[in-house]
C-alpha cells in the first residue's frame, strides 16, 4: 500500500523486449525521446494519457498511467522517472518496454511489435507483505475476508470506470485498468487477476497480480490498514469509525432532548406555582432568573 513520496518510485517490475532496432540516423531515438518528453508533460495534468509520435517509418506508441488515486503533483513526480529508468533497465535501442513503479506506469512499442492479450500474466508476486502483512498463510478466516474484499473490488471498478481501493476486516486491496479499457471489459480482466490471485497465491496474506491490461494488489494488515493521507473507498476502518461516531451523535441527541424536556417539565411546574391571583386575573410571575428567557 504505497503512500506519496518514494514508496510511489519504488520498481515493481520490467519488461523488454528481446530485439532493438537499427537506427544510424538516429530517428528512432529522435521519436522515443519525444514521446518520452510528450508523456511526461502530460501527466502534470492527467493520469493517463496514450500517443503516437514518429514517422510513417519509425512510429512510436507509447502510454502512461498513474494510480488512480495519486495527485496531480505525485503523479507528474512518479512518471517522470519512467524514461531514465526504461534506458538503464532496458536500454535506449529496445524495440519495445515497459516499467512499473507502484505509482505509475510507462510502455512503449514499435509499430507492428506483436500484440498479446490483455488478460495475459506480465508479473506476479505472493508472500509477506507492507505494514505487518503475514509472510505465510492466514488460513480459512483470512482467505473469506480476502475474497469478500475482492468481490467489492471486482464490482468497485466497475462502478467506479477503472479504478478502485478499499479494506474489509484489515484486508486491503486495489485495482486498476488501463485507461482505455470499457467498464465491462475492465471487470472481466479484474477479475480473471482475482481469480490468479486465489489459484497461485493460496492463503498468502498479501500478493500483487499485473495482467498486460490491469492489476490488482491485496494485503492483509494484522494491527488494521493504515489510514492513506489520499481519498479512496473503505468498507473497514472508516465505516466502523463513521458509525461509531454516528452512535455518538445518536446517544447525545436523546440524552440532549431528555434533558431539554426534563427542563421544559421543571419550567412549566414552576410557572404553575408561580401563577397568583389578582384582581381576578392569572398574572404569571417571571423569577429574576429567568428574566432573560421571559
Amino acid at each position: 500500500m504505497a503512500e506519496s513520496g518514494s514508496d510511489i518510485t519504488t520498481l515493481v517490475y520490467k519488461g523488454c523486449a528481446k530485439q532493438a532496432f537499427t537506427d544510424p540516423a538516429g530517428l528512432y531515438s529522435q521519436a522515443i525521446s519525444a514521446l518520452f518528453q510528450t508523456l511526461v508533460s502530460q501527466s502534470m495534468k492527467l493520469k493517463f494519457y496514450k500517443t503516437t509520435t514518429g514517422t510513417a517509418q519509425t512510429t512510436i506508441n507509447g502510454l502512461f498511467q498513474c494510480r488512480g488515486d495519486l495527485t496531480s503533483n505525485d503523479c507528474y513526480n512518479c512518471v517522470s522517472q519512467l524514461p531514465t529508468l526504461s534506458d538503464k533497465l532496458c536500454g535506449s535501442k529496445t524495440i519495445a518496454s515497459r516499467i512499473q513503479l507502484h505509482g505509475c506506469y510507462m510502455l512503449y512499442e514499435v509499430a507492428g511489435f506483436a500484440q498479446i492479450s490483455g488478460m495475459q500474466m506480465l508479473f506476479k508476486t505472493c508472500g509477506g507483505g507492507p505494514g505487518g502483512a503475514a509472510t505465510n498463510g492466514g488460513g480459512n478466516v483470512f482467505e473469506e475476508k480476502r475474497d469478500t474484499a475482492f468481490s467489492f473490488l471486482e464490482n468497485g471498478v466497475i462502478s467506479n470506470h477503472g479504478f478502485f481501493t478499499t479494506n474489509y476486516q484489515s484486508v486491503y486491496v486495489l485495482g486498476q485498468c488501463e485507461g482505455d479499457v470499457g467498464d465491462s471489459d475492465c471487470g472481466d480482466c479484474v477479475r480473471s487477476a482475482v481469480q490468479r490471485a486465489q489459484v497461485e497465491c493460496g492463503d498468502s496474506n498479501s500478493g500483487q497480480i499485473y495482467l498486460h491490461k490491469c492489476y490488482i494488489i491485496y494485503a492483509y494488515y494484522a494491527n488494521g490498514v493504515p489510514k492513506r493521507s489520499s481519498s479512496s473507498s473503505s468498507f473497514s476502518r472508516a465505516s466502523s469509525s463513521s458509525t461509531g461516531q454516528e452512535t455518538g451523535k445518536t446517544v447525545a441527541i436523546i440524552l440532549g432532548g431528555a434533558a431539554g424536556v426534563g427542563f421544559a417539565v421543571i419550567l412549566l411546574l414552576f410557572a404553575r406555582n408561580a401563577v397568583k391571583k389578582h384582581d381576578g386575573k392569572s398574572q404569571f410571575l417571571c423569577p429574576k432568573s429567568l428574566l432573560p428567557c421571559c
